[in-house]
């Protein structure tokens, strides 16, 4: 029988003691560091984060509200510290479901859009912590700059002769206004179009000023009318109803009319091309295709039942109740026409059946198996990235992910030391005690 001496006792004590020792030690300094592990995993994670969120915003929004969050003509500013301190369940709901009677459309999946939920936290952060000049470099990169609103000149000779007329100054700066902002729909001195009622008109002018003000202020409830109170000051709101008010005292011909739309020719096709892939493709699919956000018009059915001037009235106002927005307040005639001669270049190899295009899925950075970047080394290269809303651009593409030995914790690795330790020492415990256990002697009774 083997009895264990004192000094085996010993060092069965001191492997336990050891190990416990580790595993104290261990959890120890694992909690005193813990926090800063998480704080620092959390700023990397926020960086991950807001650059997924500019190339989605590049993608999905710098159309509306423009290369910085600073809007596009009536379209609201998201650079704006209102939001920035905005409740986070009340933007994502805005950005998730859109805004009735808007032309800001849902964009979660759930509501038809092509955002997954985690998407939408991404644009969130971006508005409420987002860096606005890289987010706009960013859309330059990609080649997504978005178009200005089309504007046109007031006749100077014309616009001198308005200083003369009883508060001649405010009615200059209404012209101004109305030169840069509204022209594109109501029309060459206001005379209307076939997007927007003629503001120049006797019936007009025999509304109130309160109604009229509120009608600027606010849009107009179901039309492409929007409020301008993001935009304009009240004094320039003023300064607009009082030209309303005043038209037939204004010079005829102050404003010009927009430009004729050129022929159809192959740089017109060729510049359809590009306003298409900047503006169109993102919904609509970067060949026409359609996708979960946007019906398809590369197929039969669409460019045979449908004429040029129908598809250019259809870009020109919009269509409202759906994600189609207005494209006649930021395109010329020119830029329309050249978009429809475009689209209807792909009527002899349309397809009798379209097959949309399907967004991604989303997910933290590190799951998203199916993003692909690939980028050139001149910086110009295109990027295609699925499981981020629907578009292509050219620009300097960017991976995410972690390397595995960074996300890897060596602590975890003392804890299972010290566990192994424990079980090593409590196996070698219990072989001696077997191996102590005196052995029962077969002749007895």
């Amino acid at each position: 029988m083997n009895i264990p001496t004192n000094r085996t006792r010993l060092f069965e004590v001191l492997a336990g003691l050891l190990a416990t020792q580790l595993i104290v030690f261990g959890l120890g300094f694992y909690m005193l560091n813990e926090p800063a592990r998480i704080a620092e995993s959390q700023t990397q994670l926020q960086f991950v984060q807001l650059d997924d969120a500019m190339t989605l915003y590049a993608q999905n929004c710098s159309v509306c509200h423009g290369l910085a969050g600073e809007g596009i003509s009536s379209i609201p500013p998201l650079n704006n510290p209102a939001l920035q301190t905005m409740a986070y369940d009340d933007l994502t709901k805005t950005i998730a479901r859109g805004r009735f009677n808007t032309a800001m459309p849902a964009w979660s999946k759930e509501d038809g859009g092509p955002l997954s939920d985690y998407q939408i936290s991404e644009l969130v952060g971006l508005v409420q912590a987002g860096d606005w000049n890289a987010t706009q470099d960013r859309v330059v990169n990609l080649g997504l700059a978005p178009l200005v609103p089309f504007a046109t000149e007031p006749d100077p000779a014309l616009l001198a002769e308005v200083a003369n007329l009883p508060d001649g100054a405010t009615l200059q700066t209404a012209i101004t206004i109305f030169a840069t902002n509204c022209v594109a729909c109501h029309g060459a001195d206001g005379l209307g179009t076939g997007i927007a009622p003629a503001l120049n008109d006797p019936l007009v002018r025999e509304k109130t000023t309160d109604e009229l003000t509120r009608t600027v202020t606010l849009g107009r409830a179901g039309t492409l009318m929007a409020g301008w109170s993001n935009v304009l000051t009240p004094e320039e709101i003023s300064a607009m109803v009082t030209l309303v008010l005043r038209w037939d005292e204004v010079p005829a011909g102050i404003l010009p009319a927009p430009n004729v739309p050129i022929p159809t020719t192959e740089e017109s096709i060729a510049l359809g091309s590009q306003l298409f892939s900047q503006n169109c493709s993102r919904c609509h699919g970067p060949e026409g295709q359609g996708t979960q956000r946007a019906p398809a018009l590369n197929v039969k059915s669409f460019l045979t039942d449908t004429s040029d001037i129908a598809i250019q009235q259809i870009v020109t106002n919009g269509v409202p109740g759906t994600a189609m927005p207005v494209w006649g307040d930021r395109m010329s005639e020119t830029d329309i026409q050249a978009i429809v001669g475009f689209i209807r270049q792909w009527e002899a190899t349309a397809p009798e059946v379209a097959v949309p295009t399907r967004g991604g899925g989303g997910g933290p950075p590190w799951m998203r198996n199916n993003a692909t970047t690939t980028t050139q080394s001149n910086g110009q290269g295109t990027t295609s990235t699925q499981g981020q809303g629907q578009g292509q651009g050219k620009g300097q593409g960017q991976g995410t992910g972690i390397p595995w030995w960074q996300a890897f914790d060596w602590r975890i690795l003392l804890l299972i030391f010290g566990a192994l330790s424990i079980s090593f020492t409590l196996i070698f415990m219990g072989f001696e005690s077997l191996q102590r256990r005196p052995k029962k002697n077969p002749l007895e009774k």
